[in-house]
């Protein structure tokens, strides 16, 4: 031990246990040596040193008093002062925060060692193979998910023609894997990727025909679309959900003809039954994010409040991730912007309700607490799905950050006042749904239509007659309008 350590253990512990804490450098680390510092300098037996390190572990206010007094008492003895035994019992009660005994100390430290080697050489596969191992917890997979994120890696859309039964990697990118969606059982993965074989679905038709609808069922295929999986045969999952009975009747009609020996049931050279899907509105961007996170567990393709991001940071609103941090550094209160996931009512021991909402936003996932007045003004506007600004108390407990809503109000209320839109178009395919998402007369901002002519070379712009009423949600529905290239909101 170099002298300058030695010193540093005199100074804090007592040179009658420098033999046991000289393979650690003064440092106690194992249980061991706990009970081995009440031995030599308190006068414990075996039984009574086990004892004191149970009490540590469980951390019982009664048993560690009863246990100090023991300990200084019996240090007292043998020539220590009673603080300076006070201070050692100190140090030993410090310990039962990260302790184990030595036998599982050194086994954590060799795989910890491990998994940090492969994390820091080979960091996507390393994250793919940690959410297959935890396939079926989501709060994981996010975990997971966001930090891909932060070391510049993306966690790609499962996807019928690129998935499979785990998490794989693909040119740095994670392919999120088929049987982590809620609702596709193993049987219905092994079919799906046993059907496509060597050879990737052309398109929607030819998934239809190459499917058994009694193992890939409506309910997985309803799944599989809001999860985003068939984005790579057709975007529009509006269109394509309607369609799942045409897509079902296909496929079992393949199923069928293959079983009385009919290859080609339909002729057209081996192109397969045509398909035609019904007609449908495209999803609003925040209905088809809700449809994600029921199937993904949290947000995958992008967030509900992505769309409101600038507006937002114009507003001073934190993020989790800046709140928490704050929090830690001594803030007690806040304004955070946050979607709904869930909402639960329990009952206090006063008889009284609270309520326990669940929040996403880009950064994570947070908990907040409201006591029965607070519930009762603002149960409606926490319904899942509805993005909210809350103002909130907070406190930093060992358990975790405590969070209680003091004030709830909807976020399309507090972004209003938006004044110009402009919507970037090729042609004039998209006007009929521009026109449907478009609330003429109830607002007061103006909407232009910008016609892109030659490649892009040239604008022609339109500013619409009348007022509108404009929020990031509008400029989100009508980016996923077929047709519409961009759109401006200021």
């Amino acid at each position: 031990m170099p002298a300058s350590t030695a010193r540093r253990s005199r100074t804090t512990t007592h040179p009658l246990i420098e033999v046991v804490l000289k393979e650690t450098h003064g440092v106690v680390i194992y249980q061991e040596q706990v009970m081995q510092i009440a031995q030599i300098l308190s006068g414990y037996s075996l039984g009574e040193a086990d004892m004191l390190r149970r009490a540590m572990g469980k951390k019982i206010k009664a048993e560690m008093d009863a246990q100090r007094d023991r300990f200084v008492s019996g240090a007292i003895k043998q020539g220590l002062t009673k603080d300076h035994a006070d201070t050692i019992f100190d140090m030993l009660a410090k310990f039962a925060d990260y302790g184990f005994n030595k036998s599982h100390a050194a086994a954590y430290a060799l795989v910890a060692y491990q998994t940090a080697y492969l994390k820091a050489n080979y960091p996507v596969e390393f994250l793919a193979a940690s959410m297959t191992l935890d396939m079926g917890n989501t709060e994981k997979l996010n975990d997971f998910r966001r930090e891909a994120m932060r070391l510049g890696f993306t966690v790609e859309l499962p996807s019928v023609n690129r998935s499979g039964a785990v998490f794989d990697v693909e040119e740095s990118r994670i392919i999120y894997s088929l049987a982590a969606i809620k609702g596709v059982g193993s049987q219905a993965v092994e079919h799906l990727v046993e059907s496509r074989g060597k050879r990737p679905f052309r398109d929607l038709a030819d998934f239809a025909a190459r499917i058994n609808p009694r193992v890939l069922n409506k309910r997985t295929l309803e799944s599989l679309i809001c999860a985003g999986a068939l984005d790579g045969l057709n975007p529009d999952r509006a269109r394509v959900m309607a369609g799942v009975e045409r897509i079902m009747a296909i496929g079992s009609r393949v199923v069928e003809g293959l079983a009385i020996g009919q290859d080609e049931l339909f002729g057209g050279g081996g192109q397969g039954e045509a398909l035609t899907l019904p007609f449908a509105d495209a999803w609003m961007p925040s209905e088809k994010l809700q449809r994600e996170h029921a199937v993904v567990g949290f947000y995958l393709s992008a967030h509900p409040l992505d769309e409101y991001a600038p507006i937002l940071k114009r507003m001073r609103v934190q993020t989790w991730a800046e709140f928490s941090e704050a929090v830690r550094l001594g803030s007690a209160a806040g304004r955070l912007a946050g979607t709904v996931t869930t909402r639960q009512e329990r009952k206090t021991k006063s008889g009284n309700k609270m309520g326990i909402v669940q929040f996403s936003d880009p950064t994570g996932q947070f908990e907040a607490i409201m006591f029965s007045e607070a519930l009762n003004e603002f149960r409606d506007k926490l319904e899942p799905g509805q993005s909210v600004i809350v103002q909130v108390a907070a406190e930093d407990r060992p358990e975790g950050i405590s969070v209680r809503i003091i004030s709830v109000k909807p976020l399309d209320q507090m972004t209003t006042g938006l004044k110009q839109l402009r919507i970037f178009m090729r042609g004039d395919e998209p006007l009929k749904s521009i026109e449907r998402h478009l609330a003429r007369g109830k607002g007061d901002g103006d909407v232009s239509l910008v016609l892109m002519l030659d490649k892009g070379q040239r604008e022609v712009e339109v500013q619409l007659p009348g007022r509108y009423l404009l929020s990031p949600q509008i400029a989100g529905a009508l980016r996923a309008v077929s047709g519409v290239v961009q759109v401006e909101l200021v």
